[in-house]
């Protein structure tokens, strides 16, 4: 590491951080990130759904997804294996997570972190996890939930301690037979001394999210081979969700996309300074349940309600403008727009980052 050619100084690309968050020491090299401020107030707290029972007035049912990767995806095992091992013609590569028909997979786990992290940031909510080493740097009133009774927004539908959540996410699995090789530049690990990450309080100014570039960069002087979804690579998951109010169904469908306003994409995986994992969303279908008492009182199953083409369009705008009156948060959901924005024609930094 000590060895690496230092970053060349690179003009700004707005929009950067804001003013309030720059650093004047490092005012001329631009960072692949931006932190999206806190909401002012703190969040509001609520016991949430429970799972005991269908609600009469919430949401339940199935989102079927398709997910098209834009720029190389890798979701790291951690494991270092022989190229050869998995068929590769480099010496050495990080392997991604495979299924047992050897496709790729990206674990429902990376999944909904990376959902999650969005939701949060465009919802007055808390944070989900902090590492005890700069607790002290975290507003008060955004640290993680506690009690299952009073829970942020956020919360109440991915889940806290000792709280499930009222949403479940699949593996998604690639529809593609093969993967790629790619090359992954080594990084440095982040630097959170940087007084950009601060307010003059001291504690940190709001969550940090790495742009959607259009493209990634695969060269540099150290770095290694990772077995990658390319570009254009496929995959399809579900997302099963119950007991939502049409506002939290609405924030999730702006999380993926779906709002025409905020056409967004999500960042999975590893690489994301350098442009990797850039992925956008497609909902081809929902699945809403029919007559739950029939369905659990009938030895015959009932149909489903699946929204697909036109009726899918309206019920999906439907919950998102219902999100927009009661949930969203205008100035964080514009924020991270100019960060996860996608197509997106910002270039991502060259050298080590």
């Amino acid at each position: 590491m000590t060895n690496a050619p230092p970053p060349k100084p690179r003009k700004p690309i707005p929009p950067t951080s804001s003013p309030e968050l720059d650093d004047p020491n490092e005012s001329d090299i631009f960072k692949p990130y931006k932190l999206v401020s806190f909401p002012k107030s703190p969040p509001p707290k609520a016991r949430p759904a429970g799972h005991d029972k269908y609600l009469g007035d919430r949401l339940h049912g199935t989102l079927h997804l398709t997910l098209k990767v834009q720029t190389p995806l890798h979701v790291s095992t951690g494991v270092v294996a022989l190229g050869s091992d998995i068929g590769s013609p480099v010496a050495l590569i990080k392997t991604m997570t495979q299924g047992n028909d050897q496709k790729l997979v990206i674990q429902g786990s990376s999944l909904k972190g990376c959902i999650r992290s969005v939701y949060e940031a465009i919802t007055n909510s808390t944070l989900a996890v902090i590492t005890p080493r700069y607790r002290d740097k975290i507003p008060s009133e955004r640290l993680p939930c506690k009690k299952k009774d009073e829970l942020c927004p956020a919360s109440q539908v991915f889940g806290a301690l000792d709280w499930q959540g009222l949403i479940e996410f699949s593996d998604a699995k690639c529809e593609n037979p093969s993967y790629g090789t790619g090359f992954m530049p080594s990084l440095y690990a982040p630097r959170t001394q940087r007084r950009n990450y601060y307010t003059s309080r001291g504690v940190a100014a709001g969550r940090k999210f790495y742009y959607n570039f259009a493209k990634s960069i695969d060269k540099g002087h150290q770095g290694t081979n990772v077995q990658q979804a390319a570009k254009d690579f496929t995959f399809t998951t579900q997302i099963h969700f119950k007991n939502l109010k049409p506002a939290e169904l609405g924030t999730l469908l702006i999380v993926l996309g779906q709002d025409p306003n905020y056409p967004i994409a999500l960042k999975v995986g590893g690489g994301k300074p350098i442009g990797m994992g850039t992925v956008t969303v497609s909902v081809t279908a929902i699945e809403q349940a029919g007559n739950l008492r029939d369905r659990y009182s009938a030895y015959i199953a009932t149909e489903s309600n699946r929204l697909t083409g036109d009726k899918l369009q309206v019920f999906i705008q439907t919950q998102i403008k219902a999100a927009h009156s009661s949930l969203i948060q205008s100035p964080q959901l514009q924020q991270l727009a100019e960060v996860l924005r996608y197509p997106s024609d910002l270039q991502p930094p060259s050298g080590m980052y």
